[in-house]
């Protein structure tokens, strides 16, 4: 069942308090509830823009995993239901002004079915593929996985 949309308007009030409320995670008792109210589980993949810089020299790795964006691409040809939010919640709570509030965020799978169609819309693949490819091209870097506070407002 879907999220009322009333849930919406309460994230993006509650938005642009982020970095206040994270100054709070210094706590070590706040920070571990925090986490785990929030953050345990999540599995997201950052994908960096198309373009590298060549240094001539090996960067240490880290935590993170970078992968190409043909990586999202693989992952819209396999889905069989593709789900675009109208706008961004994170650009339009934060009044950003550098990159388009109406690109959206992308789903995929089955769960979309269960996302509020007052937020978005099912497309094609095609329709998906070309999705990503303006975000792509709008200087936005895609992330890939599953955050936990999704569960929340969709």
């Amino acid at each position: 069942m879907s999220r009322p949309t009333w849930f919406i308007g309460l994230i993006k009030r509650s938005f642009p308090c982020r970095f206040r409320a994270a100054e709070l995670t210094k706590v070590p008792v706040i920070r571990r509830a925090v986490d785990r109210a929030l953050f345990a589980g999540d599995d997201i993949i950052y994908l960096p823009k198309d373009n590298i810089i060549p240094v001539g020299r090996a960067i240490p790795g880290s935590e993170s995993l970078v992968l190409p964006s043909q990586i999202v691409e693989h992952f819209i040809e396999q889905a069989t239901y593709h789900w675009i939010m109208n706008f961004c919640i994170c650009r339009d709570a934060s009044a950003c002004r550098d990159y388009p509030i109406t690109l959206g965020c992308l789903f995929l799978g089955e769960a979309v079915l269960e996302i509020n169609p007052q937020h978005g819309r099912l497309v094609s693949k095609e329709e998906a593929l070309a999705h990503a490819r303006r975000c792509r091209e709008a200087g936005l870097v895609h992330l890939i996985g599953r955050n936990k506070l999704d569960n929340h407002w969709c």
